[in-house]
């Protein structure tokens, strides 16, 4: 099996179309037939067969597909890390969940990163729904947030810190002022980060249990910029609770009191189980426990950007 037959293979299952496939890697439908029809000879197997529904694929066809992916993610990384080996560095790529992101892992990373000058760390924002697979692919080293309700047996998830979500408005708002009820809440303007627009995690979990209309919801680039609006009363918002203790204690915000308005999670850190993990990854699993981290987390490392070398790429959306 070569990659481009491989590559040719996962394009057509992920599409579902020999055509499709053909576009999307600008090479001809004879081209991807051709890889196909090798992949058939050599592993003894059809691998799939057109019905009026679309393809249908083979026991052995479906078991192909997931192991492409793995492969060709194998590849990339083993690409990716001799060209970094050849330049004297080393790179960890970290898929995080959005909430994560924002609040914590600038403290982690910078603290992580900042103990060796060669290592790179790339940090992108996904749903722990995806983790499993960003990791199986090994296109990611590491996930880290909320842990997905299943964890198969290739993986490795270790629970790191315990977070609060609560409900907070400026001091003007009517809802900072009274105990509010469900139904005055869900009248209310919503104004929300990017973890409400996931299925996982605690944002999302109040606001579905609120039962918040979608119309009553604002959701922002960033988790940030929903406070910032929150501040000057536009309605309430849901954080972390660390992430807001001091413009509560200054004033700036105010915790709403009500039912269902109060959230606790935990944030854990998932790898390639056993020795399938890289060697920065499972030194990061380890890391990211100790009481160092914590406070790296909580507070910030207090190194300023001026001293700080490892590059670190923090994309917000992926």
């Amino acid at each position: 099996m070569t990659p481009s037959q491989l590559r040719a293979f996962a394009a057509v299952v992920r599409l579902g179309s020999v055509k499709q496939a053909a576009a999307e890697l600008g090479v001809t439908e004879a081209a991807v037939s051709l890889h196909v029809g090798q992949l058939r000879k050599e592993l003894g197997d059809k691998l799939f067969g057109r019905t009026a529904a679309g393809l249908a694929f083979t026991p052995g066809g479906l078991r192909l597909a997931s192991r492409a992916a793995e492969l060709l993610g194998l590849q990339d990384r083993t690409v990716l890390e001799v060209r970094q080996a050849g330049h004297g560095r080393r790179l960890l790529r970290v898929a995080a969940s959005s909430l994560f992101a924002e609040h914590a892992a600038p403290g982690l990373i910078e603290l992580f990163a900042g103990r060796a000058d060669d290592l790179d760390v790339e940090m992108s924002l996904h749903s722990p729904r995806d983790f499993a697979t960003l990791l199986h692919t090994r296109a990611f080293d590491v996930a880290i947030g909320p842990r997905p309700a299943v964890i198969d047996d290739g993986l490795t998830g270790k629970p790191f810190l315990n977070y609060q979500v609560i409900a907070v408005a400026s001091p003007e708002h009517p809802m900072a002022k009274v105990q509010a009820s469900v139904h005055e809440l869900r009248q209310q303007t919503w104004l929300l980060g990017p973890s409400a627009a996931t299925e996982v995690g605690l944002v999302s979990q109040i606001i579905r249990r609120l039962n918040v209309p979608e119309d009553h919801q604002e959701i922002f680039q960033n988790h940030a910029a929903a406070l910032e609006e929150t501040k000057r009363g536009r309605g309430i918002s849901l954080a972390v609770s660390f992430a807001v203790a001091q413009n509560l204690t200054a004033g700036d915000l105010k915790r709403v009191a009500g039912a269902g308005l109060h959230g606790e999670g935990v944030w854990s850190i998932l790898t390639l189980a056993d020795r399938s993990a890289s060697p920065v990854a499972a030194e990061l699993a380890r890391f990211i426990t100790t009481p160092r981290a914590t406070q790296a987390m909580l507070r910030g490392t207090g190194v300023t950007r001026g001293r700080f070398k490892p590059s670190i790429h923090v994309t917000l959306w992926s």
